[in-house]
């Protein structure tokens, strides 16, 4: 089974059907996941809890990779999430990279890069735009 394969498994357990005990099936124990909190490494304890939190905001989960560039032990891709809001099924898109390096059929690091300002404004977290405000040199106002 090719990384990709073994990646696009990873997303159907995890992420389409919410299995948090596929994670166990992917991950050893000292896999480390950067990149998805800034400033945060996650083990697969902390992955199952972002996975569960992700899925309280959100409707069914439909993970695609766009593109993907197996070299030696590592994995590249470039994914979209699709989804809908929980609260009123407003339509959610999110782009996303990982970098994944594996041993076998596990994945032992994982580096993600998420568009997380699209995500928490689509979930209406964020005011439409946040990007662009920003750019201007702004700040937002959280009276």
């Amino acid at each position: 089974m090719t990384k990709t394969e073994l990646f696009e498994r990873w997303c159907d357990e995890v992420w389409r059907k919410g299995n948090l005990d596929a994670i166990d099936e992917f991950l050893v124990p000292s896999t480390v996941t950067a990149g998805v909190v800034p400033h945060m490494q996650m083990g697969p304890k902390e992955f199952r809890e972002l996975v569960s939190v992700v899925r309280h905001h959100v409707g069914e989960i439909e993970p695609a990779i766009l593109h993907s560039v197996e070299q030696g032990d590592w994995l590249a891709a470039m994914m979209q999430f699709t989804s809908t809001r929980a609260d009123n099924g407003a339509p959610i898109e999110v782009p996303g990279q990982v970098f994944l390096r594996f041993e076998g059929d596990k994945m032992v690091e994982a580096y993600n890069l998420l568009d997380y300002l699209s995500f928490f404004e689509q979930l209406g977290l964020l005011p439409p735009d946040v990007l662009t405000i920003c750019l201007t040199g702004h700040k937002l106002d959280w009276a």
